[in-house]
């Protein structure tokens, strides 16, 4: 068979697979084939699966919880290692806000559905208030940047390169840490009939990804001039954001579970996602 990759532009670990000879060396070893299906939106790694347009893909904390709620049969395969510093919210530096309370009544700027969503919905509950209720979130754009800092919006979630580009730039302040709030790992995760009938597959994808994480790590300066190169922004900035992930693969385990089960308790309580979910079914046992 052929094993359809799917690719964004906001998983880093799987952008720079696609570019890399591993995924197809690997999957060689266990008879198989590799191709890379590109697509725009993370939040659709469930549904790509369950059409059978992709075998295997990976976001960050967001998206497989709401796949779950959505009724696809998802299983996680692999996580990365905690990501504190890929991204923040920010306010301006002269905001009144001091803390997340402060943002009530508040228009933020976020990528609604990914993991922009967990830390901006855990932030507000640690807090005792509610994504649903006591912010306006909306999508960001290109234009989030612009907004904060004319004062059209209480705040914004940068990541990447955007927040080291913002940063650099001065005048704005980091109101919510990533890291003080959420481990924001990125997430890989297939089909249940995959992971069961064919862990080797599964095995020899997380290989790959465990070098093409490797060769990210050794070669940031290049990394950075690809990413810059297709997506825009300065080899600078990208560098600044890549030299920040921690460039590591780990197994699923019960700690990230709880994690994930958490984040799904907060979005079914506000009303994110449509019915709860535990987040343990999400574990397939190996069979032959």
């Amino acid at each position: 068979m052929t094993v359809t990759i799917g690719v964004h532009h906001s998983n880093p670990s799987l952008y720079y697979l696609s570019r890399l000879d591993y995924a197809a060396e690997e999957l060689s070893a266990v008879g198989e084939t590799v191709a890379f299906h590109a697509y725009t939106n993370g939040v659709r790694t469930g549904a790509l699966l369950t059409e059978g347009v992709i075998d295997f893909g990976g976001t960050g904390s967001t998206p497989p919880v709401t796949a779950q709620a959505a009724g696809h049969d998802i299983v996680y395969t692999a996580v990365s290692a905690p990501r504190p510093d890929h991204g923040a919210l920010l306010v301006t530096e002269d905001s009144p806000a001091r803390t997340v309370a402060d943002l009530k009544g508040g228009t933020v700027h976020l990528a609604i559905g990914s993991w922009q969503t967990h830390l901006v919905a855990k932030a507000l509950d640690d807090a005792g208030l509610s994504y649903a209720t006591d912010i306006t979130p909306e999508r960001s754009g290109e234009h989030s940047e612009k907004l904060l800092r004319a004062g059209e919006i209480a705040a914004w979630v940068a990541q990447g390169p955007q927040l080291a580009a913002a940063r650099r730039a001065g005048g704005v302040r980091v109101l919510v840490a990533t890291g003080e709030v959420i481990t924001d790992r990125s997430v890989f995760f297939t089909r249940r009939e995959l992971a069961q009938h064919r862990p080797e597959v599964v095995d020899a994808l997380t290989r790959a990804l465990r070098r093409a994480d490797a060769w990210a790590a050794a070669h940031p300066r290049e990394a950075a001039r690809i990413a810059a190169d297709e997506q825009g922004g300065t080899a600078d900035d990208w560098e600044t954001a890549l030299r920040q992930l921690p460039w590591h693969i780990e197994d699923v385990s019960d700690a990230f579970l709880a994690e994930q089960q958490e984040a799904a308790d907060i979005f079914a309580r506000i009303g994110f996602i449509e019915r709860p979910v535990t987040v343990a079914d999400a574990v397939a046992a190996r069979t032959a």
